[in-house]
């Protein structure tokens, strides 16, 4: 697959992996959901490996990338999962747009990416302008909300920081082998997570839960990540941020539609001010340049 098509799949996944989550823990709550998808996840990638005949290395960088995976993806979803249970799909997507300038801050330092221009901090004020609209109307629902909030903020720091920790390990292991090895790190966090909860098989698991449980093991767990890995190898960490640059509106337009849920002016301003600060911090003035291949 090209490096644009992969850009373009991972967009469409994590567009709606928000609003999944959220139905995927109806019935079943927040330790379950996450457990039963990357344990499902899991097996469709012990699967897809054996089918394709990819190995599992397991040199020196390749333990390193499955160690940083695995934390990376067990600290983000875990957050992620329950922060759901408090805040809208639309505004996790929204929270998640933040993770380009905080990947670029950390790049800058350690892999000695592009400098911190005049423009690229000014799009961050912008973006954290647009988080305070965001924090404003987390204050006017709630502390739960406001909770929700300040736990997505940590699952973007987690995997910001493990994309950079991915690109400076440099491992050219395959994206499908670094997503098992991820998963196999990872599994056994949330199965603590699931116990620690309540442990408990849920007793009338409804359709729409199964179905994106079902969904985010094939699509989000394995297909999203491997593509993820992929673009990884062989871009800039700071362009593959910029993923989250167009998922927030998808999403809160998914969230809106298909669930109803209320798009307020402090959110819509806020995704807007967000938006707005990315692609000044990206281009700061100058034409978008089209995705190219980066050799790693």
């Amino acid at each position: 697959m090209s490096v644009p098509s992969a850009f373009l799949s991972v967009i469409a996944i994590w567009s709606t992996t928000p609003l999944a989550i959220k139905w995927s823990a109806l019935g079943a709550g927040p330790g379950f959901a996450v457990f039963s998808r990357m344990a499902l996840g899991l097996l469709l990638s012990l699967a897809l490996a054996a089918a394709l005949r990819i190995g599992l290395p397991r040199h020196r960088k390749a333990l390193q990338s499955y160690l940083a995976a695995g934390l990376s993806l067990f600290g983000a979803m875990s957050l992620t999962y329950w922060s759901a249970q408090y805040i809208s799909s639309g505004l996790i997507s929204v929270l998640f747009g933040l993770s380009p300038l905080i990947t670029s801050i950390a790049a800058a330092y350690w892999l000695d990416e592009k400098a911190l221009s005049p423009a690229k901090l000014a799009g961050m004020l912008l973006g954290l302008l647009g988080l305070v609209l965001v924090f404003h109307e987390g204050l006017t629902l709630g502390p739960h909300a406001l909770a929700g909030i300040g736990g997505l903020l940590g699952a973007v720091l987690i995997q910001s920081l493990g994309l950079v920790w991915l690109k400076r390990i440099g491992d050219d292991s395959s994206p499908v082998a670094i997503n098992l090895g991820s998963l196999l790190v990872a599994l056994p966090g949330f199965f603590l997570v699931w116990l620690l909860s309540d442990g408990a098989w849920p007793a009338d698991l409804p359709e729409r839960a199964a179905l994106a449980i079902v969904y985010l093991a094939a699509f989000g767990s394995v297909a999203g990540f491997v593509l993820y890995y992929y673009l990884i190898k062989h871009l800039e960490a700071g362009r593959i941020a910029l993923i989250t640059l167009v998922t927030p509106v998808l999403a809160l337009l998914l969230g809106h539609g298909l669930d109803g849920e209320p798009v307020s002016l402090h959110i819509g301003f806020g995704t807007a001010a967000i938006l707005l600060g990315l692609s000044l911090h990206e281009w700061g003035g100058r034409a978008p340049a089209g995705l190219t291949a980066r050799k790693s």
